[in-house]
């Protein structure tokens, strides 16, 4: 086996164990190099993610991108306009290459997301109607229109899967806030089936964000705790998965043909220069999720990471280290309700500086 064959089949091993790997990355040039058709091919990419903060760096770096803007400016006078002009091509573009991989698996894999506009998180009714504006505008069954979890987006969820579109439920951090995404998103099928409305094919993941909620709890942490350092958001993931496959109440939508609404764990990337730089792709690999990467991440795992089914089991360890988190005083919604906060914050900060570079 030759080096490259041996280092890719590390990433396509993961789909083989059933958890689907997303690029969380997106830039014309991604596309027009064939880098994206690259991963896709060689390392069983299944999707990818999208959010104003990797849309500002593509725009600022991509010559392609740079090249297309004075003449929207001549034609665009709102820069949000000149924006979508400019990358709504792009997310097609990546839809229409995953396109065989949604059409294969049942429409169950090959999603590429798209967010709202962050300015919207509060607004439930702004965030539906922009969701299906930008479903209307991408015109591809295989978008995913991607919502904070906020009180607001989470109400949004439920109209939104009502009207049939694909969402990526994004900024989730702690376990109440993950219940009431994944109950909204039930409402909205319940909603379609009481008016006798398909529920087939409406695609939903729910983002939990893993390091960000490690760097926090372990920011809080005694120095008599320091051996629970980097295992709380692991801990954490694992209770919710053991939850998403003893769960029944799905059963009735199943019997229509419903997808359930899987776990994505978004944030994967290592924060702790202590840690193993793969630590949360290894430790998260588990069927019927998805685990979103960022490309320096992908590359590590393709050189030393390590493909096994990680993330069933391991309970009784996990529910031991949210009880010695809780003895010190650390409630994982508490701070989840902090980091969305921060979350949104970056989000339009990142979107506000995306606009200025449209200006």
């Amino acid at each position: 086996m030759t080096e490259t064959s041996a280092s890719t089949s590390r990433i396509k091993a993961i789909g083989e164990l059933g958890q689907q790997i997303w690029l969380d990355n997106l830039s014309r040039d991604l596309i027009s190099s064939g880098t994206l058709a690259a991963w896709i091919a060689d390392d069983g990419v299944q999707g990818l993610t999208s959010n104003p903060s990797i849309f500002f760096n593509a725009i600022r770096s991509d010559v392609a991108y740079q090249a297309a803007l004075p003449a929207l400016r001549l034609a665009l006078g709102d820069p949000e306009a000149r924006f979508e002009a400019l990358v709504l091509p792009d997310v097609q573009r990546a839809c229409d290459l995953f396109a065989p991989l949604y059409a294969d698996s049942d429409g169950k894999a090959g999603f590429v997301s798209f967010e709202v506009s962050p300015r919207l998180a509060h607004d439930a009714a702004g965030t539906v109607a922009d969701a299906k504006r930008l479903w209307a505008a991408l015109e591809r069954p295989n978008a995913m229109i991607k919502i904070p979890a906020t009180e607001a987006g989470i109400a949004a969820l439920e109209e939104v899967i009502f009207a049939g579109i694909n969402v990526n439920v994004t900024l989730i951090f702690g376990p109440r806030q993950l219940a009431a995404v994944r109950a909204a998103h039930r409402r909205g099928l319940a909603r379609r089936l009481e008016a006798t409305l398909s529920v087939q094919r409406i695609a939903s993941v729910a983002s939990v964000f893993i390091s960000r909620v490690d760097a926090a709890v372990d920011a809080q942490l005694p120095p008599s705790a320091a051996h629970l350092k980097g295992k709380a958001a692991i801990a954490a993931a694992r209770l919710a998965y053991r939850d998403f496959n003893a769960d029944s109440g799905f059963a009735v939508f199943a019997a229509f043909g419903a997808t359930p609404q899987w776990l994505l764990w978004a944030s994967t990337g290592t924060k702790d220069p202590a840690m193993r730089d793969v630590t949360y792709v290894e430790e998260l690999i588990g069927a019927h999720t998805v685990n979103t990467v960022p490309d320096a991440t992908l590359l590590a795992f393709r050189d030393h990471g390590e493909a096994r089914a990680s993330l069933a089991g391991g309970v009784d360890e996990a529910q031991a280290v949210l009880a010695q988190l809780g003895r010190h005083g650390i409630d994982l919604d508490t701070i989840g309700n902090d980091l969305l906060g921060k979350g949104l914050t970056q989000f339009e900060q990142a979107h506000a500086s995306l606009l200025a570079l449209l200006a």
